[in-house]
């Protein structure tokens, strides 16, 4: 790399790179092409015990965890919170506010300083204009979650049907 390169090479720029370019949600995305997905990115950080959304509000945006904790609640039946998981650097969660525009199904609370990004569903729709491949590589990967979790689900649920007919 000749000197001008690495005067002008941006650390932040070659982290957040990495960082990116590992994550299975955005396999598939050309190298030249992430500077595009950066700026479909709100990057953001939240304090611990900070709340990043409640169950009930409407979902607008994919959470891309790059550091910090974050735990996913839910109200039982009863009311109290039951944890559905923890989550930390390399997770993301809220995908389905990329397909619809629902209620969140659980809240989510920074555990503590926690660095994110935000990809919010108006984003993804400009990328489905303004860079076609990004954007299908991201439904590709959604698609492939969402199948994964019916085949658990019906698993599950088959499992359970099995373990409550009478032998």
């Amino acid at each position: 790399m000749n000197l001008l390169a690495r005067l002008v090479r941006d650390p932040d720029f070659d982290r957040k790179r990495e960082f990116l370019a590992g994550l299975p949600l955005f396999r598939g995305i050309p190298n030249r092409d992430v500077g595009i997905l950066f700026k479909a990115l709100y990057p953001r950080v939240y304090h611990g015990g900070e709340i990043l959304f409640l169950e009930g509000d409407i979902g607008r945006a994919l959470f891309i965890l790059e550091s910090g904790k974050v735990e996913l609640v839910k109200r039982g039946q009863d009311g109290r919170p039951q944890t559905l998981a923890v989550l930390g650097a390399g997770d993301y969660f809220g995908e389905m506010a990329l397909l619809e525009e629902r209620p969140r199904l659980a809240s989510a609370t920074a555990l503590e300083e926690t660095r994110v990004y935000m990809l919010y569903q108006s984003k993804l729709e400009a990328l489905y204009v303004d860079a076609p491949k990004i954007a299908l590589a991201i439904m590709v990967h959604l698609a492939q979650i969402l199948s994964m979790r019916l085949r658990a689900a019906t698993e599950r649920l088959v499992s359970t049907e099995r373990a409550g007919a009478p032998t």
